[in-house]
């Protein structure tokens, strides 16, 4: 768990610089991107798919389903049951 731990924080510092330094980016190339509120965070997402390519795990569906569901839950709850509906929905 404590590797997880170091994860997270590696992926949030990265995070709050690359998003800072994106959003200017888009805004002064012009680029039109949707603005619409996230019920997460982009370092969670990127923290659970870091995770699961270290899993060994084959899918990320199956990681998805049979780790994080049962042991992240309580580490992710907002993403939980968000990206829960989105998997189950798409797949």
């Amino acid at each position: 768990m404590n590797k997880l731990y170091a994860i997270c924080g590696d992926v949030d510092d990265f995070c709050q610089t690359f998003l800072l330094a994106w959003k200017k980016h888009l805004i002064s190339s012009s680029i039109k991107q949707r603005n619409k509120p996230f019920c997460f965070f982009v370092s969670e997402v990127l923290t659970i798919v870091i995770a699961f390519h270290q899993s060994g795990y084959r899918d990320l569906k199956t990681y998805y389903i049979h780790f994080v569901c049962h042991y992240l839950l309580n580490k992710f709850p907002k993403l939980i049951s968000d990206l829960h509906k989105r998997f189950l929905m798409q797949i």
